[in-house]
């Protein structure tokens, strides 16, 4: 059995810089149980939800030096598939990517490997990357190349990982977001300057197949994705104009605008539903730092939506959304600290009509 690294920690001391993170860093296990992850030192910190609903942690996953950069993503089986991006010792500025997987809410995960880079064993940064799982559990990491293009490398059944797949492409954003559909099959969102690029799995165990650029302007750095209802993925975004847009190919969806933008930073989405009724949530800092949110019904854009700001003003947020298994929203977000993260977290009142929002709990 692999080794498995978990260390209890104490909060971290001294200035804490809010870390880049993509994907779901707020998971839930099979049980309803919540876990949040951080990075902090050159290791990923998590704090888990009790049956009493009270958190405890930090604990040291490990990671030996990581770069404060951490994606997450999940399959159905509720494995947490973890990537960073680990500095390599004499080297110049040279990175190699990590990858560690927890099984069980509150368990220890494996020890980290390296995935090394696209573009060899490592490389200097290119991008952050994103993860995704697909129906059988296989995690496909995707990661900007040294040529501005797409590469990705993804689990064999049988364990161990495919070579990386190179996907093509240049001048890309360096904040990918990838996404798993209805079907199963995991698909990549990106931007470059003439619009907006899609990869799609199409089949099991596949290399992502890319489609043409759909003309659009986009402003990198703000990519969200969700899949709906029908089973299909849809890109949510910030055009030039600062105006909130949509764009879902397999529903025939063109790049749409519905919503002016509260703030210039990156967006975040989720499925949840209001008074039994599917619908979408969109998460942005707004100007003033507070953290708006936005529901509409579900694969409905054009029927409009309005924010709602709530919490406290704060400086850059990093937020992530995600579904409690009563379907409400649940809504993470981390600040700077003056000894350490401000992480907090804030739940959707299931049990009152329309869309209502409970009060903010420190989880650390």
């Amino acid at each position: 059995m692999a080794n498995r690294t978990e260390v209890p920690t104490q909060r971290p001391r001294g200035p804490f810089t809010v870390p880049t993170l993509r994907g779901s860093w707020l998971t839930r296990g099979t049980e309803g149980r919540f876990s949040a992850y951080l990075m902090s030192d050159g290791e990923v910190l998590r704090w888990t939800e009790g049956t009493d609903g009270r958190w405890s942690g930090p604990v040291s996953l490990g990671g030996g030096g990581l770069l404060p950069i951490l994606s997450i993503g999940q399959g159905v089986n509720a494995y947490v598939h973890m990537v960073g991006l680990r500095p390599v010792p004499d080297t110049e500025d040279h990175v190699e990517l990590m990858h560690s997987t927890q099984f069980q809410t509150g368990r220890p995960a494996v020890e980290w490997r390296s995935i090394q880079h696209s573009n060899g064993k490592s490389f200097p940064w290119t991008g952050n990357p994103a993860v995704a799982v697909d129906a059988l559990g296989r995690a496909y990491v995707f990661t900007k190349n040294g040529g501005g293009g797409l590469s990705v490398r993804a689990q064999k059944d049988a364990g161990g990982w495919h070579p990386w797949w190179d996907l093509w492409g240049n001048r890309s954003d360096p904040s990918p977001v990838a996404v798993t559909n209805g079907a199963g099959f995991v698909e990549l969102y990106t931007a470059k300057p003439e619009g907006l690029l899609r990869y799609e799995q199409q089949e099991s165990g596949g290399k992502p197949v890319r489609h043409d650029v759909v003309p659009a302007s986009v402003t990198f750095g703000t990519l969200a994705a969700v899949t709906g209802p029908s089973g299909h993925a849809t890109l949510y975004y910030l055009d030039d104009e600062q105006r909130v847009c949509a764009w879902s190919p397999g529903r025939s969806l063109e790049p749409t605008p519905f919503l002016d933008a509260v703030g210039t930073g990156p967006l975040a989405a989720t499925p949840c539903l209001i008074d039994g009724a599917e619908c979408t949530v969109l998460a942005q800092q707004s100007a003033d730092g507070r953290l708006a949110l936005a529901a509409f019904p579900a694969e409905q854009e054009t029927v409009g939506a309005k924010w709602i700001e709530t919490g406290e003003p704060h400086g850059p947020l990093t937020t992530t959304l995600t579904q409690a298994l009563d379907g409400g929203l649940v809504a993470l977000t981390v600040a700077d600290g003056a000894t350490g993260p401000l992480l907090l977290t804030m739940r959707q009142k299931t049990a009152s009509e329309g869309f209502q929002l409970g009060g903010w709990h420190a989880v650390a």
